[in-house]
């Protein structure tokens, strides 16, 4: 068995075709039939069904979960020795919310890609617990987001801390109120960021803890969508400090500060615990962890 005729199964089982695969190989039809009847001899088993259109068997669907395994050890032993010889380098997948893909990001990437031009970055948003769960599942590389929720099978690093706060319009009735209390949101129509979001969690028990039942008028996906809704003066929301430092400086939202939201939620870096971390990741990780405070939440 050679790693040349993994790589056939594999584009047999994507094209379904042994001449369509050849095509992709730059191999005759003849050389293809002939590395797939190679495997099924020193296998003993039949791996496809030569009827049209052309299928796996089930050993050959048993073997080909085992190959694409094979094939990605050994893009990683590539990596590995790559980045034993060379700069750092290679692709980072990052996972992220809204809020911190558009506030923190263009800051963060912009010096990173300045030093490392070679490391390619491709941002995903989501909210935080969507986060966790793909760095888990390996669609993402590396995550930021809130780290209130503890997960053994991830490592994690604090940045920076966040508040929740409440938001309104200028000309909102609340406006006039720069400090109250949770009792000044009992009645009031509120535009809420989803459920699966930890900013909403927090509000929602917040609200539990207090025996309010909540007026909410919108529930939307990201605090973007959010900021926008109240800038129409449709509702408050209580949303990220963070994510409202430009409207705040611009004047087309303001808080009103309610002590029971302003809790310090920690904000931090994380990836899967054992994972192989190559030369782009290993580098992007430790310039994030040395980067001070300010360089997250300061002013633009």
């Amino acid at each position: 068995m050679n790693l040349s005729q993994l790589e056939t199964l594999i584009t047999i089982s994507k094209t379904m075709s042994f001449r369509k695969a050849g095509e992709l190989l730059n191999l005759t039809q003849p050389a293809v039939s002939a590395q797939i009847k190679s495997l099924e001899d020193e296998f003993k088993t039949i791996l496809i069904d030569r009827n049209q259109p052309v299928t796996l068997t089930d050993s050959g669907r048993l073997f080909l979960e085992h190959a694409e395994r094979i094939l990605q050890i050994v893009d990683d032993l590539k990596q590995k020795l790559t980045d034993l010889q060379q700069i750092p380098q290679g692709h980072i997948v990052l996972g992220t919310t809204t809020s911190i893909a558009i506030q923190i990001l263009p800051r963060v990437l912009s010096y990173f890609q300045d030093q490392f031009p070679l490391i390619k970055t491709t941002i995903l948003s989501m909210s935080s617990t969507q986060v966790m769960s793909q760095i888990e599942n390996g669609t993402v590389d590396i995550g930021i987001g809130y780290l209130n929720e503890q997960n053994p099978n991830l490592v994690s690093s604090v940045l920076y801390y966040d508040t929740f706060e409440l938001v309104v319009n200028p000309n909102h009735p609340l406006a006039e109120h720069k400090h109250g209390t949770m009792e000044l949101l009992r009645d009031i129509p509120l535009i809420m960021l989803s459920t699966d979001t930890l900013g909403r969690r927090f509000a929602d028990e917040t609200f539990r803890r207090h025996g309010i039942q909540p007026h909410i008028v919108m529930e939307l996906n990201s605090s973007e969508e959010v900021k926008r809704m109240v800038e129409l003066n449709l509702g408050a929301a209580i949303i990220s400090k963070l994510s409202v430092s430009n409207e705040l400086r611009r004047g087309t939202l303001q808080i009103v500060h309610i002590h029971e939201l302003e809790i310090a939620h920690p904000v931090g870096v994380m990836y899967r615990t054992g994972r192989y971390l190559n030369s782009a990741m290993q580098q992007f990780l430790n310039d994030l962890k040395g980067m001070p405070e300010t360089q997250f939440i300061g002013s633009e």
